[in-house]
């Protein structure tokens, strides 16, 4: 099966007993990288799965591999991604080992699931189409112009008034300089690897595109919330995350949804350089 196989569109109802552990495995991410109880977070993820386990029982669906998707095979790869993650702070540093214990953490979320996927389940769940979707359309070429400016209008006045670019390490050298530009961009395509090419679409897989995208949504902001986007950041990372997995769907190109999210990285990159170095030269007018 493909990245992006699924059950027929027609038979796909968000009100069904596959909700119950699409919801649990969903809510386990504030509850782990939110409120940070992780022993309850650790509890919702096993309960996830074992619920999707009881549904896939009651349709007759085998956990080995089968023709139809397995709703306890998708929810144990999200379950497995989200475990990997919380093993980790996530509190923004760039010193050496904060580097090593993000790539080990977050690459692991992203290797991990893909490779039970395809070399235990061999059911080819997760892909990355780099390429998929054929030549960019005006449209797209458009929004890539709106999200630079929407950045520039909305970024400098959430990160500054709130004060949670003090969230991020003070960057005065050129040396934290690189590594932060590093570090944020770095994240920013993990966030399309795990939260659109994995939580998303093997949500999609069982529930109609809008609910799985409402759902992915929820473990994206929460994610970003213990990275640094607090106060009033789920206000802009909630429609931000809704739009990335509809950009993914209606362009069925990774590089398109990871060039939005880098373009609109970068706009965070110089705010967060702007707010720790306040007398040096800025384009922004905050």
């Amino acid at each position: 099966m493909t990245a992006h196989t699924a059950v027929p569109v027609r038979e796909r109802s968000t009100w069904t007993p596959k909700l119950i552990p699409a919801l649990a495995v969903c809510l386990a991410a504030p509850v782990l990288f939110v409120v940070q109880i992780v022993w309850l977070g650790w509890f919702l993820l096993a309960l996830a799965v074992a619920s999707a386990v009881l549904v896939d029982r009651r349709n007759g669906v085998a956990l080995a591999r089968s023709d139809e998707p397995s709703i306890a095979r998708d929810i144990s790869l999200v379950a497995a991604g989200q475990f990997i993650v919380s093993l980790i702070p996530l509190h923004a540093e760039l010193d050496d080992a904060a580097f090593v214990r993000f790539t080990l953490a977050l690459g692991g979320a992203v290797v991990v699931p893909y490779a039970i996927s395809r070399f235990v389940y061999r059911d080819r769940a997760i892909s990355f189409p780099w390429r998929g979707g054929g030549r960019w359309t005006w449209w797209q070429w458009a929004w890539l112009a709106g999200v630079i400016v929407l950045g520039y209008l909305i970024l400098p006045f959430y990160f500054i008034t709130s004060g949670v670019y003090t969230n991020w390490p003070e960057v005065t050298t050129p040396d934290l300089i690189a590594r932060l530009f590093v570090g944020v961009g770095a994240v920013g395509i993990w966030d399309e690897l795990f939260f659109i090419c994995t939580v998303f679409v093997l949500l999609r897989r069982h529930l109609p595109d809008l609910t799985a995208n409402l759902l992915q949504a929820v473990v994206f902001v929460s994610f970003l919330w213990e990275l640094g986007y607090q106060a009033w950041g789920p206000f802009l990372t909630v429609p931000f995350a809704i739009v990335q997995g509809f950009l993914f769907l209606k362009t069925r190109s990774l590089w398109y949804v990871v060039t939005v999210h880098l373009l609109f990285d970068a706009v965070v990159f110089g705010v967060l350089v702007h707010a720790h170095n306040p007398g040096a030269a800025s384009i922004f007018l905050l």
